[in-house]
């Protein structure tokens, strides 16, 4: 019988790092992170990195592993998890994948496809041309030779339109046209060679509210919770180092942006607030797109999230719930995972 491996995915705000701590005292887990950002050593209070009491509390994994300096690739992702998910069966207990990075989700189960490898020399050019014409007028060049590609990266995302540019140039084909001749199944049981995965059995579990307003209520609330403890502080001694800027993946993350613009005189505080938490509105759109058609993915709500707004309420509960009803929420999403584990034969 193959040993199990236990993804639990889901958008931010959305009570993951809880319930995956949750789980741990039922079964023998030790958590992998799954987040692009958590990887980055400093970035903690943005990233909701677990603290050093839930560390000791349960091994945890994929963390601090670069300075912010540093990009991170997928490749070095799935990599570096392989070899951890390893070292933990090898433990006798049970990797819980916990994050809500769905591109590296997506390579342990799929794998790479043979997507060419990055050329130096042809991203110098690239940057030139930048410098000289502007990202906007790049956008515009990468719309007309990829327009699947232009609509899913933003003018700004210098890295993935650079990406897009790159592999088109060198091999004369699109990455979705990459992804579409090497795309795997990915589904629950069906392990794949190339993926990494085929010494598991990978259960794949998924946590959102049903409805958006209340999933915009948790990301508010993340985002106060986040600037009380000390965010703008921890943004600022970023901010001092003179090796970072806006050009990193690092800094240019959901929360660290917003600050980062706010500390180079740019927003005010209080636009500075409003931004994040429509950044983090959009990057949960973004993620529960993913989401919805994704394969073999069991929801722990009773329903799959539609997206659409719920019907309205009487005031006082559509903007506050109680410690008591949140409390009920997490205890039911708990019971519903261990439920659904068991079936599957994972036991403690």
């Amino acid at each position: 019988m193959l040993p199990p491996a236990i993804f639990l995915m889901g958008p931010t705000a959305a009570g993951k790092s809880r319930l995956a701590l949750a789980l741990s005292r039922h079964l023998p887990c030790e958590i992998v992170s799954v987040d692009s950002v958590q990887v980055y050593r400093g970035l903690d209070i943005g990233t909701a990195k677990p603290s050093a009491e839930q560390r000791r509390q349960v091994p945890h994994w994929m963390l601090d592993l670069r300075d912010p300096a540093q990009p991170y690739s997928v490749e070095a992702f799935r990599r570096e998890a392989l070899t951890v998910m390893a070292q933990i069966v090898a433990r006798g207990r049970i990797p819980l994948l916990v994050g809500g990075s769905m591109l590296y989700f997506k390579v342990l189960l799929e794998g790479l496809s043979a997507v060419p490898a990055p050329s130096e020399s042809l991203r110098r050019r690239l940057r030139r041309l930048k410098a000289r014409f502007g990202g906007p007028r790049l956008h515009r060049w990468l719309a007309h030779l990829d327009p699947e590609a232009a609509d899913r990266i933003r003018v700004n995302d210098w890295v993935r339109m650079e990406r897009a540019l790159e592999v088109l140039l060198l091999s004369g084909k699109t990455l979705l046209q990459w992804h579409q001749e090497h795309q795997g199944q990915g589904r629950e049981g069906q392990n794949q060679s190339c993926s990494g995965l085929a010494g598991y059995q990978v259960y794949q579990l998924a946590l959102a509210p049903a409805r958006r307003p209340q999933l915009h209520r948790q990301i508010e609330n993340r985002v106060l919770q986040m600037l009380k403890q000390g965010l703008v502080a921890e943004v600022e001694g970023l901010y001092q180092r003179p090796d970072l800027h806006l050009g990193l993946p690092a800094v240019r993350a959901v929360g660290y942006r917003q600050v980062w613009e706010h500390l180079a005189g740019n927003v005010s505080h209080d636009n500075m607030v409003q931004q994040m938490m429509a950044a983090s509105r959009q990057l949960a759109r973004r993620q529960l797109i993913w989401l919805r058609g994704w394969p073999g993915l069991h929801w722990l709500s009773q329903e799959q999230p539609t997206g659409e707004p719920a019907q309205k309420a009487p005031a006082q509960k559509d903007f506050a719930e109680s410690a008591e009803s949140n409390e009920g929420k997490h205890g039911m999403m708990l019971e519903r995972a261990l439920s659904f584990l068991e079936k599957k034969g994972v036991y403690a």
